[in-house]
C-alpha cells in the first residue's frame, strides 16, 4: 500500500499555530522592511515556522515577487576542464549567501554562438541575472537585455561589468621575486606575438607582459627571451633546450604559464639541472599539479574562485556594477632560489 504523501505546510499552519494573522505571518517570514511587528511575534512566527518545517514555495514567491531566486551561470569551456572547481565553487557559495539558485550552462566548442544560445536560454528561464565565465580572459559578444549581467575573466563589446585577474600587477611580482633573489640573466619562455594587442584573443596578456616589461626595466635587465605558438608543456620542454644550449649562463627561468613551466621542470631534469640550486624556475596560473612538482612550483594563482564569489556579488549585491581587478598571489613554493654560489636575499 502507497504511503500518504505529506501535505506541505503553509502560511496558514505557520498562523494558526503561531496565533498570528496570515498576513503578519508573511510580512515577518518574506522579511518585509517596514512591517512595524513586535520583536516578539517574529520570534513566535519564526518559532513556529521552525517547529512545523514551514519552506518557502520558490513559485508562489517568484510570481509574487517577480523574482526566481536563481541565477544563469555560463561558460565557454570552465565546467569541462581542471578550472571548473575554483569558479563553480566560488559561483554556488555566493550564490547561496543570497538564497540564489544557480542554473549552469556550457558553450563549449560552439564558441560565440554557443554562448548566445545559452545566453538566449538562460533570459528565457527569467533568471534574476547572468553570470559569464571564461576559461581565457577575452571579448566577447552577448545578445542584449534587460536582465543583469557580469563576466568573469572576459570582457564584453556593450561593456558589461566584468571581474578580471590583476595581471599587470602579477607580472611586476613575478619578475620582482627573481630579482629579488639576486636573478640578472634570465630566461622568458612564453611571447605570443599573435595574442598581443588582439581582444578577441586576450584581454588580459598584454598587461601581463607590460608588469613584467616595467619590472624587468626597473631592474636593468634584458632576459633571453623567444616567441611560442601556444603555452603547452611541449613548448616548454623543447624551448628550454634550445635556451640553454645558447646560453648557458642563465640562472632563471620565466615560464609564461603552469603548463610551459612543467615542459621546464622536465627538460632540466634531463640535463641533470637542479631548481633551484642549478637553476630557479617561476610561473603563473598555480595549477593543481603545480604543487605536487618537485620541487613545488612558485606561481602567481589566477584567483577563479574568488573573481566568480565577487561576480556573484555584484550581480546580486547592493554595490554599483563595476569592472573589478583581483589579485594574483603569489604562491612562494621551492622554485626560486638565489643564483649559484650567491647568498640568499631572500628573508
Amino acid at each position: 500500500m502507497n504511503e500518504p504523501v505529506a501535505r506541505r505546510v503553509t502560511l496558514a499552519d505557520v498562523a494558526r499555530h503561531s496565533g498570528m494573522s496570515k498576513a503578519a505571518v508573511s510580512m515577518i517570514l518574506n522579511d518585509k522592511p517596514g512591517t512595524r511587528l513586535s520583536e516578539q511575534a517574529t520570534e513566535r512566527v519564526r518559532a513556529a515556522a521552525a517547529e512545523l518545517g514551514y519552506r518557502p514555495n520558490p513559485a508562489a514567491q517568484s510570481l509574487r515577487l517577480g523574482k526566481t531566486r536563481a541565477i544563469g551561470f555560463i561558460s565557454d569551456q570552465v565546467t569541462i576542464t581542471r578550472y571548473a572547481s575554483g569558479m563553480i565553487s566560488g559561483v554556488l557559495a555566493a550564490a547561496k549567501e543570497f538564497g540564489h539558485s544557480v542554473l549552469i550552462a556550457e558553450a563549449g566548442d560552439d564558441g560565440q554562438s554557443g554562448i548566445a544560445d545559452a545566453f538566449e536560454s538562460m533570459v528565457d528561464r527569467r533568471v534574476d541575472g547572468v553570470l559569464v565565465g571564461l576559461l581565457g580572459a577575452r571579448l566577447i559578444e552577448l545578445p542584449e537585455t534587460t536582465v543583469p549581467v557580469v563576466v568573469v575573466n572576459g570582457t564584453t563589446t556593450a561593456g558589461h561589468p566584468s571581474i578580471l585577474p590583476d595581471e599587470r600587477a602579477a607580472g611586476l611580482a613575478v619578475v620582482r621575486r627573481l630579482t629579488a633573489a639576486g636573478h640578472h640573466r634570465i630566461g622568458l619562455i612564453g611571447d605570443v606575438p599573435h595574442a598581443f594587442g588582439n581582444p578577441h584573443e586576450s584581454v588580459t596578456i598584454d598587461l601581463r607582459f607590460a608588469g613584467m616589461d616595467e619590472a624587468f626595466a626597473e631592474a636593468g635587465i634584458v632576459p633571453v627571451r623567444v616567441a611560442v605558438p601556444d603555452w603547452i608543456p611541449q613548448v616548454g620542454y623543447v624551448e628550454t633546450h634550445r635556451m640553454l644550449d645558447a646560453h648557458p649562463d642563465l640562472t632563471a627561468i620565466l615560464a609564461c604559464n603552469d603548463n610551459v613551466a612543467f615542459g621546464v621542470y622536465q627538460a632540466l631534469a634531463e640535463r641533470g639541472t637542479r631548481v633551484p640550486r642549478d637553476i630557479s624556475v617561476i610561473s603563473y596560473d598555480d595549477e593543481e599539479l603545480a604543487g605536487y612538482q618537485r620541487p613545488g612550483l612558485t606561481t602567481a594563482r589566477l584567483p577563479y574562485e574568488e573573481m566568480a564569489r565577487r561576480g556573484v556579488q555584484m550581480l546580486l549585491g547592493n554595490s554599483e556594477p563595476a569592472h573589478e581587478l583581483v589579485p594574483m598571489p603569489l604562491i612562494e613554493r621551492e622554485s626560486v632560489g638565489p643564483p649559484a654560489g650567491a647568498p640568499s636575499t631572500r628573508e
